[in-house]
């Protein structure tokens, strides 16, 4: 993400999500009623946020990051759009501690993770399916976007490339295999909704509770 800028706005600006924000749109839009509440984790630049919510005035978002600098740029970004159905950003770190995020008394109808399983170590993934799991409506989806290993093998030589550069920089991170990430929904009351391939050799994975 790039802030462009003066100082005193505190907007970031990320170009994977001015690349990818139409497709996950375009999913997004099919899956869900006119009238939802969705938690986003790792919402970024918040540019997600502003998106998705002013095309859908009946959906309810609710951004979260754990870095303080994204939820300056979220709450910028809510105040620039005059958006009312965008709520106040969140510090949510699904490596905390305490059990309060999953035992929280909230539901949701959807939860999105958008390039979060494979920028962070696994338990981040185990953690936010137990997440799911529990503060999902029935019949709530989780909504992951991301690159995947298929079968154990990439899909792409970019995916590859991707993979070792992410490894490189920290060992814990890495392009997840889709079947993993499956078994450990699995585990949690959540089970495959959906695999759509998206542009870049990207997927948007759909998880439906129970």
């Amino acid at each position: 993400m790039s802030n462009d800028n003066s100082p005193a706005d505190s907007r970031l600006f990320s170009p994977s999500t001015a690349r990818n924000r139409e497709p996950i749109h375009g999913v997004l839009s099919g899956l869900l009623g006119e009238s939802a509440r969705l938690l986003e984790f790792a919402s970024g630049s918040g540019e997600h946020a502003v998106y998705m919510a002013e095309r859908h005035p009946d959906w309810q978002w609710q951004p979260s990051d754990i870095n303080e600098a994204a939820i300056q740029s979220i709450e910028a970004w809510r105040t620039h759009s005059g958006l009312s159905n965008i709520l106040p950003a969140q510090h949510r770190n699904l490596l905390a501690d305490d059990d309060a995020l999953q035992h929280s008394a909230e539901h949701w109808n959807a939860m999105l993770a958008i390039n979060l399983i494979h920028i962070s170590p696994w338990q981040v993934t185990e953690r936010l399916m137990g997440v799911a799991g529990q503060q999902l409506v029935s019949g709530g989806l989780l909504f992951l976007y991301g690159p995947y290993r298929r079968n154990g093998k990439h899909t792409a030589p970019s995916n590859a490339e991707f993979d070792a550069w992410l490894k490189a920089r920290d060992p814990s991170w890495g392009v997840r295999d889709l079947e993993q990430v499956i078994a450990e929904a699995a585990g949690n009351n959540l089970s495959l909704h959906g695999v759509e391939q998206l542009p870049a050799n990207n997927l948007a994975v759909t998880f439906q509770r129970a």
